[in-house]
């Protein structure tokens, strides 16, 4: 199934389920009206919303609107729980060995991860607003899945099962606000801004082989300013997959329907495929030239993240802000 969120003037918008080329969308009402009620009621509801995907996608219904132009906001336009991993570690070491650093033997075997604030999340389309450019306001391509409510202690093994639905994520970091931030010690807060998330969320069998092993086998692509950025694969160095950051998450406590975990940024050894991050390629460029030479996004810069099959057709949507200054 591919579903999305319509807004409209309710905090949680209207659920619609959008046909498989992404032309066009009807409501999931009077089945269940937002993504987080037919989350509670998985069970049931998914049966009845995916006898509508198959429908949708022979022909189109008269209640159908168009997907493009539509005002969608992210699938769950807040969560009761963010939770954002560190899965591609070779994303981590190079952070550290940017400033000379050494990485900690544990990071190989424990994953990173911090918990993000979830009550107002951006749509695919909003812009990124932020009080000032001397913030370094950076992107983070990643992808995310969505879980139903998730027993305390389940192992890597069983947990693939609660893996409801997949998205795309732009995890916006002002990198010149997060060192203060972590030198006390408390992790983030000011330095994670609202999250962005890609206007569809799928269920893993959209994606067909490429969903395996807990981890999505395609490449992320990042533009900045309609420039290729970089082109990393989801599916590679990821030393952390899905399974094991739910196990990891869950280790204390229940997970509620409707969780939210990020993948953290997709990051290859192989540099040719580019970065998801501008932070990386100035770690890059420090670790080769000294210094950086890349900078940080500006008013005005636009980013684009998508992910495309192998037919080239994209998968989920795309996100696709322009950075701003606040509104007065």
């Amino acid at each position: 199934m591919k579903l999305a969120t319509l807004k409209n003037q309710a905090r949680d918008g209207a659920l619609y389920i959008v046909n498989q080329t992404l032309e066009y969308a009807v409501p999931a009402a009077p089945i269940v009206r937002t993504l987080q009620e037919a989350l509670d009621d998985w069970a049931h509801v998914a049966t009845e919303l995916e006898k509508i995907q198959l429908n949708i996608n022979k022909t189109r219904p008269d209640d159908a609107i168009a997907y493009q132009g539509a005002p969608w906001t992210a699938p769950l336009p807040r969560a009761f729980q963010w939770l954002d991993g560190s899965a591609y570690v070779n994303h981590v070491e190079l952070v550290r060995r940017a400033r000379g650093a050494e990485l900690p033997e544990s990071f190989w075997q424990d994953p990173l991860m911090y918990q993000g604030g979830s009550d107002d999340f951006i749509g695919p389309s909003d812009n990124i607003a932020v009080a000032s450019e001397d913030f370094g306001i950076d992107l983070e391509g990643e992808t995310a899945i969505i879980t139903d409510d998730v027993p305390m202690g389940i192992s890597p093994d069983n947990a693939g099962e609660h893996v409801k639905l997949l998205m795309l994520v732009n995890d916006v970091s002002l990198r010149n606000v997060i060192p203060a931030e972590l030198a006390k010690g408390f992790g983030f807060l000011q330095g994670k801004p609202s999250t962005a998330f890609s206007p569809v969320a799928v269920t893993p069998d959209e994606l067909g082989e490429n969903w395996r092993n807990g981890t999505i086998d395609r490449p992320l692509t990042v533009f900045v300013n309609d420039e290729l950025f970089g082109e990393p694969r989801c599916g590679i160095d990821m030393t952390f997959n899905f399974e094991q950051l739910i196990a990891h998450a869950a280790k204390t406590r229940r997970l509620r329907a409707g969780t939210i975990i990020g993948s953290g940024t997709i990051s290859n050894y192989d540099r040719s495929n580019g970065s998801a991050c501008i932070a990386e390629r100035r770690m890059l460029e420090t670790i080769e030239h000294g210094s950086p030479k890349t900078p940080f996004l500006h008013y005005g810069d636009q980013v684009r993240i998508e992910m495309f099959d192998t037919d080239r057709r994209s998968i989920f949507g795309a996100i696709n802000q322009r950075v701003t200054q606040p509104p007065t």
